[in-house]
């Protein structure tokens, strides 16, 4: 088994960068908005640190290569402040938790600081249980995942080989099951036991 990397994760951001001609990651990010502010269904929710800006576009970036919807807070709801957070902001991002079939937790060094993340987590486990999963993005594929300890009662996404070699991404939960991504994230997880 193999965890994503941030090189794979910042190679997919320069990637997009470089197609889109945009110097920054916040703009190119921001430039989706356009076509995804009238989306109401997403297939994941994609929990993540704001300081994570290069790394959210390399994972949105693959996710949405791989045919999925993904909804991040500033890109599809640019009205959202930062700075001015009230009741309306938490209002918006449960609807938006509601429209999304899945929840991807992006654990980074930087998640850990988070406000919203658990909040977000604890949020969408009491709305849609056994629809969320912790994606970690490490420094190198074969890493140990050590996330804080809360995040381990969470399957955890990660890259590998069908027994026909080939690859896909999976979710694990634990020792004794596993689905793929795409059954995980369909909105009705279907499980196989080891």
């Amino acid at each position: 088994m193999a965890y994503f990397t941030k090189q794979e994760a910042r190679e997919a951001a320069r990637s997009r960068q470089i197609k889109s001609n945009y110097s920054s990651f916040e703009t190119i990010l921001n430039e989706n908005i356009r076509t995804k502010i009238s989306q109401i269904n997403f297939d994941i929710f994609l929990s993540h640190s704001s300081q994570d800006a290069e790394l959210v576009l390399g994972v949105v970036s693959i996710l949405e290569n791989l045919g999925y919807s993904v909804y991040v807070d500033w890109i599809n709801d640019k009205q959202l402040s930062r700075e001015n957070i009230n009741k309306q902001t938490a209002k918006t991002l449960q609807n938006r938790m509601q429209q999304s079939k899945s929840l991807l937790y992006l654990a980074t060094s930087n998640s850990s600081n988070s406000k919203w993340m658990p909040w977000e987590l604890g949020y969408f486990d009491g709305l849609k249980p056994d629809r969320i999963a912790i994606l970690p993005i490490l420094d190198s594929s074969n890493s140990n995942f050590n996330g804080q300890e809360y995040l381990g009662i969470y399957p955890v996404v990660n890259k590998t080989n069908h027994t026909n070699g080939t690859p896909d991404i999976f979710v694990f939960d634990g020792s004794t099951r596993w689905s793929t991504l795409k059954r995980f994230s369909s909105g009705s997880p279907s499980w196989s036991n080891f």
